[in-house]
């Protein structure tokens, strides 16, 4: 199983209801990507991030229908434009030493598939974020 799992905080200009609007888009990818197994989006209390969401995914196979699901591309195209910070970790429990490599690997695939998303993020990081 993988707890994939992110942790953001809104640029200060963000209304409640563009908040609002990218906290439920996050709902709705763990009510609709059927690989998700379990989820939960709130409040983050653990530090320098106000709010976080952790996805639970059996496999790779689920991981990366997970990443290109309309729902969690929904979801980057609205929600990375408003963020001032963001963090992404996975936490499993299989000890395939490769796992980390082949999770990153999906993520690169990703960007290669859908350039416009790394054009977002690059942009959001070259903003000072």
């Amino acid at each position: 199983m993988i707890h994939h799992s992110i942790r953001f905080t809104f640029r200060p200009d963000v209304t409640a209801e563009q908040r609002e609007q990218v906290l439920e888009s996050l709902r709705h990818q763990g009510r609709s990507i059927p690989e998700v197994r379990s989820f939960i989006v709130g409040r983050d209390h653990g530090g320098e991030y106000e709010w976080g969401a952790t996805y639970l995914i059996e496999d790779l196979d689920s991981y990366w229908n997970y990443l290109i699901h309309p729902t969690h591309l929904h979801t980057d195209r609205i929600g990375w434009p408003l963020l001032d910070q963001f963090l992404s970790f996975d936490i499993t429990d299989d000890l395939d030493p490769e796992l980390g490599n082949k999770i990153a690997t999906l993520h690169q695939r990703r960007f290669n598939e859908y350039p416009e998303l790394a054009n977002i993020i690059n942009d959001q990081y070259s903003q000072g974020s």
